[in-house]
Parts: structure tokens; sequence; C-alpha cells
């Protein structure tokens, strides 16, 4: 049986196994210094590892620049922070000196771009994550801004990236910003090294190399990491994905070229006559569909994806090669991509191995202050204020969402802390949060309910490519009873101090309901009058491409929610959120949405308009107009996506069909769809056919920022808010 057809379960190596760094004996800073002077209390003549980073330093772990600097602490290294600096010039990044080892650059907890801008392109107003919720604080494209300012200071010290905004930008894909495809983040950025997902192995390793000698250049094989080759290795076998459609059926090949279709040479590495003991072994071609009738050695093979210039000039092949990456994230099956720049290529390893709970624990047990550093002062940092009393209880994500994020930075595989952590955390939050009133906001993480939930069968987990564990249904290999959820929730409302514990965190409805005990703790003790659930449509076709179930599961869940609600004597109500405009999603769905919206006696204040975030799978649906949830193929059939801003507002606006100010446009949407029966005062109509006289007002809506809508072909008409084309073409 060949290693391709028998996965083995990933292994690696106890992340607090590697030996301390000599820096060790200066012990824990209370915060990590961002300053000379700081490092002067400290006793340091010198940073081993500068973090620089896009969001104010708080020293929590919600934070990623508090939690990778205090492992690597941890680790014996002496780490600074270089929080939100001046990017105009090189200088603020020499603040600290010259790093021994390495800069590591994050953007922060979010992508800069997404920070920065609405999905309406519209300018933010402001930042959650810096003092006072001020903006402009950090670049667009914070990574490749911070990393060149970083090789401007110090040209011969290296340079990692890290974070979501690395990890979601780690191979060539779709910038909705410009309305383009932009190239991997490592290429332009200059860095030597990506680091994808959750950072600790791959950081552990990084670092403790170094510190040994070892050249960056050398470091090239560590799971979770993207790096750059000028040339392939000798003996490997490329699984050609380049292409999606063939001339004709594969097994004809053959026959048609002489040779078989999964044995090409490449003629320049073929010397005929020289034997083969007496040359590297050349590079071996098989078509990806062929991939099973080959002989392959997981070890030392890779997938050729598309090249950064094909995917860039056609929609389909992007399509395609998402498919591919997604598929290729299971940590115990998945194998390396490499995806050609120019004359360069990508290479990108396969994903970490999750953590085990000892690690975890290890991680999110460390010394933080839980507090922002003292150089803010009194100054508020919204996004600290909302989870200093939070609790992060586990990673990962196996719900696979087309349009979120967190499964490509996260994985799929869940990791949770012991109960023994969480109830410490509690602890320490009681002791050390100011003002602390007994009140936790949040215990939860990427999902409310996935704590401890895990794939039954480990064989079938190790070869599992499924993109979601509970899309089109749940999988039968799922464990889906919530008892230790159950027992973590009635074990912290015992903690002395606590007096009531919210749940905060996206509830996965559809698991829930599989588990009335657990609803009936949730409902009775952990929801303050209102829960929040996330539906996000009603019809079926956009929940299919968005990966979420029907709204049946829905009511379902919301009858028990009602029933138990009642049992505890509690008036309670459920808040869903919606998308607009969502690839798949037409004006004739949203309608149907808008109109049980009014069915129910739903008056949705916030609205969301599906934003296209680097790498997500509806991001590729919304680019190509290809579905990459099945098989792609220039004879796959279309997907319709609204690029427009001006049907996305239309999209936006049936979410708040109540809303007087929306009326005139919708009025106006009605009639061009075709819908004006809809324009009315009966039940079953959605817009009075009349403007009441106190709601008319003046001045338009708010409109995309000139730079970004000029991206995107059209420019602002003054009396309207609808685009209209520029005379010059698009490039």
């Amino acid at each position: 049986m060949t290693k391709s057809s028998l996965q083995i379960k990933a292994c690696a190596p106890d992340l607090f196994s590697y030996p301390k760094y000599w820096a060790e004996c200066y012990g824990t800073a209370p915060y990590l210094p961002m300053s000379l002077a700081e490092m002067d209390e400290l006793g340091w003549d010198s940073c081993d590892i500068i973090i620089v980073t896009g969001d104010a330093y708080v020293d929590h772990p919600s934070f990623g620049m508090a939690v990778i600097g205090r492992f690597l602490e941890s680790q014996g290294f002496r780490v600074g922070i270089i929080a939100q600096p001046d990017w105009t010039s090189d200088e603020d990044f020499k603040r600290l000196g010259k790093p021994n080892l390495f800069y590591g650059v994050t953007a922060g907890n979010m992508d800069s771009m997404i920070n920065n801008y609405t999905a309406d392109l519209k300018v933010r107003n402001d930042d959650a994550y810096t003092p006072d919720a001020s903006a402009g604080k950090r670049p667009d494209r914070a990574v490749t801004v911070y990393s060149q300012r970083c090789k401007g200071a110090y040209k011969d010290v290296p340079v990692i990236l890290g974070g979501i905004e690395a990890s979601l930008r780690r191979i060539a894909q779709y910038d909705y910003w410009t309305n383009q495809v932009r190239r991997s983040v490592l290429v332009d950025s200059t860095a030597d090294i990506l680091l994808y997902g959750n950072a600790e192995r791959a950081m552990a390793e990084i670092a403790w190399r170094l510190s040994n000698g070892e050249s960056i250049k050398n470091i090239q094989d560590i799971r979770g990491t993207v790096v750059v080759k000028s040339a392939l290795p000798d003996g490997w076998t490329e699984i050609d994905s380049s292409r999606v459609d063939w001339p004709r059926e594969l097994s004809s090949l053959q026959e048609a070229y002489g040779i078989s279709p999964y044995e090409y040479i490449p003629e320049d590495e073929c010397k005929s006559k020289q034997s083969e003991s007496e040359e590297p072994q050349p590079l071996r071609i098989i078509p990806q569909p062929l991939q099973g009738k080959a002989d392959i050695d997981r070890d030392k093979s890779f997938i050729r994806l598309p090249s950064f210039e094909k995917v860039k000039q056609d929609p389909t092949l992007y399509a395609h090669a998402s498919r591919v990456l997604h598929q290729e994230a299971n940590p115990h099956n998945a194998r390396i991509l490499v995806q050609k720049h120019g004359s360069r290529d990508v290479w990108i390893n396969p994903p970490p191995v999750p953590l085990e709970t000892r690690e975890i624990d290890g991680v999110f047990g460390m010394s933080y202050q839980r507090r922002p550093h003292p150089s803010y002062g009194n100054a508020k940092i919204p996004a600290y204020d909302m989870i200093k009393t939070s609790v992060n209880i586990m990673r990962g994500c196996f719900g696979g969402c087309s349009f979120c994020s967190i499964t490509e930075h996260e994985g799929r595989i869940i990791q949770s802390r012991s109960e023994e952590s969480i109830l410490s955390e509690l602890e320490d939050i009681r002791e050390k949060v100011p003002g602390f009133t007994g009140q936790i906001s949040d215990l939860g993480g990427p999902s409310a309910n996935m704590y401890r939930l895990f794939c039954k069968e480990e064989k079938a987990q190790a070869n599992c490519r499924r993109l979601s564990c509970v899309f089109p249904g749940i999988c039968k290999n799922l464990e889906t009873s919530h008892k230790h959820t159950t027992q973590l929730y009635r074990k912290a409302r015992a903690i002395p101090g606590i007096k009531k514990i919210a749940i905060a965190s996206g509830l996965r409805y559809d698991l829930a309901v599989h588990d009335p005990e657990y609803v009936q703790e949730l409902v009775t003790h952990h929801v303050g009058g209102y829960l929040k659930i996330a539906p996000e449509h009603t019809e079926k076709g956009p929940l299919n491409q968005m990966m979420k179930p029907g709204i049946e599961t829905y009511y379902a869940f919301k009858k028990m929610f009602d029933h138990f609600s009642r049992q505890a004597g509690k008036e309670q109500y459920l808040i869903p959120y919606f998308i607009a405009a969502h690839p798949g999603c037409e004006h004739e769905d949203m309608i149907n949405l808008a109109l049980w919206l009014k069915k129910n006696k739903y008056r949705i204040d916030q609205v969301q308009t599906f934003y296209p975030s680097p790498m997500s799978l509806a991001t590729a649906m919304y680019y190509s107009g290809r579905n990459p949830l099945k098989k792609v193929s220039y004879k796959s059939e279309s997907l319709d996506t609204h690029k427009e801003l001006h049907h996305r507002r239309i999209q936006k606006a049936f979410l708040r069909y109540h809303d007087p100010k929306n009326w005139p446009f919708l009025r106006q949407a009605l009639k061009e769809i075709g819908r004006a029966d809809l324009i009315g005062n009966g039940a079953n109509q959605l817009v009075p056919a009349d403007e009441p006289r106190q709601s008319k007002q003046k001045g338009a809506t708010a409109r995309p920022s000139q730079k970004y809508q000029k991206a995107r072909g059209g420019q602002w008409d003054s009396r309207s808010s609808k685009p209209q084309k520029n005379r010059r073409k698009r490039r």
C-alpha cells in the first residue's frame, strides 16, 4: 500500500520541549518593552526578537502580539514590541535597536484593509484596536509596508510575517479594494518567510534554529510556513493542477503522444547517455486527475497550482486554485502547494499540527497582565474593553462557512483548553481586571459551542477532505454532545465572585439542536434577554453557497429556545443576523428575505453586506462567477454575483425595508426589478406607495472612497448614487 492511499496522523514535537535560550536568565518582564528605557530597566542591552504590530499593545491572550511575544519569552528570548509605528520612514522601526534574531511582523488582529474600509469601500472613521479609537494609525496593506520598513532599517535582519493578514494572503488572492488579483504577500513584502494559521509551533522551531546559527534561507521545511524558492528540489513528484480541462479522455493521451501522461520528464532535465545513479532524479510530473493511478511518495510530492499570472487573467483557474487550496487544509493529509510567481515558486508547506490540550493550556497560562501597556495612560481601546472579561476556550472551526476566513486561518480541527485552565483564567480575571463587577462577557471562541467536539474516527479524520463537518449535513463521525460545554458553564458559574456569564460568540444552532440539555443550560443561565444567532438567509440558493443550514433548522432551534425561556420564566428573544449581496444571491432572494422579516416582525438595525475577504471560497465565487464548492472547469455552471455597488446597495436596503430613508430607493429598485406589486401598504407589501412628509430628507447617502471606486471602473455622479462608467478603459 502506497503512502498516497493511507494517511498517517500528523505529529509534532511538544511545544515546550525546545531547549531554553540563554537569555532565560532575565526572567519574565512585567510588560514586553516598547522603549529603550524599559529595556534598560530590565537590564537588556538588546532584543533578540522584535514584534511589529498594527494594533496597540494589549498584554492579553486575545491579542496576537501578546500571545506570540509571551510564548517566545517563555522559550527564553528577549522580546520587544513596536506597536503602530510611524510607517512614513524607517526611523521608528529602529526604536528598540537592532534585533539579534529577527523581526516578527503582523498587521494585528484584523486585516488592515478590512480594518480601514467598509464593505461599501468607505474609509472607516475609527479603529477599535487603537487608543481612543483613533483612525489612521496603521497603513493600508500593513504587513507589506511594515516588512519593507524593517528591511530598510536593518537589511540583514530576517523578517518573518504572521497574523491573519499574512495568513489569508499567502497565495495569489483576489483583492476587493483594487478589483484585481494580487501576488502572495510574501513576494510583495520582500520578507523571508511567512507563518500562517496559529503560529506557535512554527515560531518555536524557527526561533530555535536561528538561535543555533542556522541561516533563514535554509529554513524551508517547517509546517505552517510559506517560502519562496528559485529552483525545485530534485527527485520530487509534481501533481499538476494547472489545467482544469483536458482536450480528450486522459486514457487516450498515452496512445496519442506515445508516452505515459503521468510519467512525463522535462526534456532539458533528461540525460539519456548517463546512468540514473550519476544524475539527480528529474522532476516527475503527473496530471492531477491521474494522481490516484500513480505510486506517489507523499513526503516528496507537491501540487502545482495555476501560476499567479494565470489566475490573474483567468477567473476559472482562480476558482479552481481556491478549491484545491481548501481541500488541502487537513494537517493529516495536506500536501505541499506550489504556485509560480514569475520565475520563482511560492512554496506552501502543509498546515501546522493542532496543539494538544496541555500545549494550548500552556499558551493561555502565561504571565499576561490582561491590560493595555501603561504608556497608553487612560486612553480607551475599544477592542480591549470588549474582551477584557471574556475567555477563549478553544481554537478552530469546522463549520466551513464559505464567506468566513476562520477556517482558512485556524483550521477545522478544534483545539480545546482544559477545564482547569479556563477556570483558572476566570479567577485571574477576577483578581487582575480593574473594576471587575463579576460579569464575564463571553466563554467562547470562533464558535460558542464547538468546545471538545471532535471526529470520532481517527482514520476518517486523517483522510477527510470535506470542506465542512456540518454541511450539507452533520457528518456521522462528528461528536455532537455538548456535555463538556454544559459542565464547564456550571463549574464557571460556581466560582466565587462570578455573578453572570454571557455567551457572545457565534452559536452553531444546527449543532445545538442535537443537545437539548445544552440549549436549556444556555437559555436558562447565559442569555440576558437577547441571543444573537446567524441564519444569514432564508432562501435555499444563497444558503447553499454560504454552506449554511436551511431555515427549517432555525425554526427548530427557535422552538427549543422559546420553550426553555418559558420554562425558566424569562422573556427572551432571538436576534438573527443576515448577509446581503452574497454570491449566488439574487434580488428575488432578498425580496423573499425582506418579506420573511416583515412577517416575523423583525426590524434589523445592523445589517451586513458580503465583504470579499482574501482567500475565502465566497470571494472566489465573487471574483470568478464559478462555484468552487464543486469541481471547477470551463464548462461549470456560472454563478451570478452582484459586484456593482448600486446592486449591492439594493440588497442591503431590503434588509432595512422598514427604514423610511430607504423607501424612495426601494421603490425605484422594485420597479426596475419588475416587482412594483410590493409597493403599497398591504401586509404582503414592503414599502408604502407614498413617502411620509416627515421622512423626506435632503442629502445623498455616504459614498465609497474615490480612491477605491476608481479602481473598480466607475466614478460617482454627484446627482446619483449609481456608479457611472469611466471613459478610460479598465486596466
